[in-house]
């Protein structure tokens, strides 16, 4: 099977569209403001590795990585 290229564009858009699903689930879940959890999301080892295209964490869906991001919380 062939490798599909995707444009840095799509890719930065894809990956903003799954932070807003992200935040969106994780400030229901916790109770807190999606402004707060975006803040909190962006700077976490989470919200790094998903901008970071060799992880390919961005091909999961929003529950996954919202779950890793609870995580990463529980740890710290």
């Amino acid at each position: 099977m062939a490798e599909v290229t995707i444009s840095k564009e799509k890719m930065n858009y894809t990956i903003d569209l799954l932070i807003t699903m992200v935040t969106e689930e994780i400030a229901e879940e916790m109770g807190k403001d999606r402004k707060e959890v975006l803040t909190d999301f962006l700077c976490s080892k989470t919200g790094k590795a998903l901008y970071d295209e060799k992880t390919k964490l961005w091909c999961n869906g929003p529950a996954y990585i919202a779950e890793m991001y609870m995580e990463e919380l529980k740890k710290s």
